[in-house]
């Protein structure tokens, strides 16, 4: 990863904005993907402007994901704060993550993760990767596995681990 890319990422990392659980939320999203074992789930909360359109007044998250996924997600819930649904639909998972700059190939599943809980948050609809849903995440890792798709999950050691 370019250093000014992981200057980034390690900044959002060390200051994420947003994380948690938002209990007055109006839409929940939660998406995951069997590739990498991420899942992120996303709240809404909406608000009407001064002219009456519905818009996005704050969004939270919380994931079980890397660096990468948690720095998407924080960049992008102050991205799509005061758009409308319409408006934040219409971005990509790169348009989410672009104020940390070109993620490389390996990383773009990251910010595909956000979309697809966002997507799933304005939708209503979960995407074909979503995970079953709970009322918490970590409820959503203890639903019952498909038996048609398998799952392993690895903790990785933090560096002071080692």
């Amino acid at each position: 990863m370019p250093d000014d890319l992981q200057q980034k990422i390690s900044d959002a990392i060390a200051n994420p904005k947003n994380v948690g659980e938002m209990t007055d939320a109006d839409a929940v999203g939660t998406v995951g993907s069997a590739d990498c074992g991420d899942m992120l789930r996303m709240w809404v909360k909406f608000k009407e402007d001064g002219s009456g359109r519905k818009i996005i007044d704050r969004a939270t998250f919380q994931t079980f994901g890397c660096e990468t996924a948690i720095a998407v997600a924080s960049v992008a819930t102050e991205l799509i704060a005061g758009k409308t649904v319409d408006e934040a639909l219409s971005m990509s998972g790169g348009d989410l993550s672009a104020p940390l700059g070109a993620l490389p190939p390996m990383k773009i599943h990251c910010a595909q993760l956000v979309e697809g809980a966002l997507r799933s948050a304005l939708t209503g609809e979960a995407p074909k990767a979503a995970a079953a849903p709970a009322s918490t995440l970590v409820e959503s890792f203890a639903a019952p596995v498909n038996p048609e798709r398998k799952m392993k999950i690895v903790l990785k050691p933090t560096p002071g681990d080692i």
